[in-house]
């Protein structure tokens, strides 16, 4: 789900819809692995979301990809814009309280064929 007809940061109506998306985006993962296939989320996970996708989904590798605050901005310059300065900060921040994840993995300095080539080898075991 790109959009919801709440922000994350909207309140309480933020965070219902934030924890619906991840109860929907594990719910169509699990549907999707007892097909056979292996499953990829990309979520902007929280406090609140992680302990979602741990409860329902078996098997599950969580990686948090870090990228550092100045070049994350930089990124997201190149990008249509969907976010104030404040609430890019609040999310950036917020991802760097989260914990329990299984990989922390700094992309700062990363190309994406080097961040691709490190996920693969965690997810094989290599």
């Amino acid at each position: 789900m790109v959009a919801g007809a709440a922000a994350p940061w909207d309140g309480a109506e933020g965070r219902r819809q934030r924890r619906l998306s991840a109860v929907n985006a594990s719910s169509l993962a699990r549907n999707f692995v007892a097909a056979g296939m292996d499953v990829v989320i990309a979520d902007v996970l929280n406090g609140e979301t992680l302990p979602v996708y741990r409860v329902s989904l078996d098997s599950l590798l969580v990686v948090h990809l870090h990228v550092a605050y100045g070049h994350a901005r930089d990124r997201a310059t190149g990008r249509p814009v969907y976010l104030t300065s404040d609430e890019f900060a609040m999310l950036h921040r917020e991802q760097e309280l989260t914990s329990g994840v299984d990989l922390w993995l700094d992309t700062t300095e990363l190309s994406v064929e080097e961040t691709a080539e490190r996920l693969l080898a965690t997810w094989t075991g290599e």
